[in-house]
């Protein structure tokens, strides 16, 4: 598929309360298995953990088709012990407000005055 036709997708997960450390362990391979798919393939995946250790969220940029096979692969293999939820970017107000912002031109007038700078007394 064209790249034109790719957007983000933004995948949530949480692990159970009841969640087994040897579901988890059992799980990795299959689970690095389908991540090292995505990035074989060329597509990219970004992904991050939140401070409360439980919840952790990623970003991808696929077709709708590929999000869903996606996330199809990695809910069969994670729903032991996780809760995940997938949303478009634009699903999501706070990252949509961020996209558009590094999307869209600057309307801004160059300002007459120089940029700040900082004197080595500042320091």
């Amino acid at each position: 598929m064209e790249d034109k036709n790719r957007e983000p997708f933004v995948l949530v997960s949480v692990f159970k309360d009841d969640a087994k450390p040897e579901q988890i362990t059992n799980a990795a391979p299959a689970l690095s298995l389908i991540i090292d798919e995505w990035h074989n393939s060329g597509k990219m995946i970004w992904s991050g953990s939140f401070d409360d250790n439980k919840t952790a969220m990623s970003i991808i940029e696929a077709t709708k088709p590929e999000a869903e096979d996606f996330y199809a692969k990695y809910d069969n293999v994670t729903k032991p012990f996780l809760n995940t939820y997938m949303y478009q970017w634009d699903a999501m107000p706070l990252l949509s407000l961020l996209g558009v912002k590094q999307t869209q031109p600057s309307t801004q007038v160059a300002s007459e005055e120089p940029p700040m700078q900082v004197t080595p007394e500042q320091q």
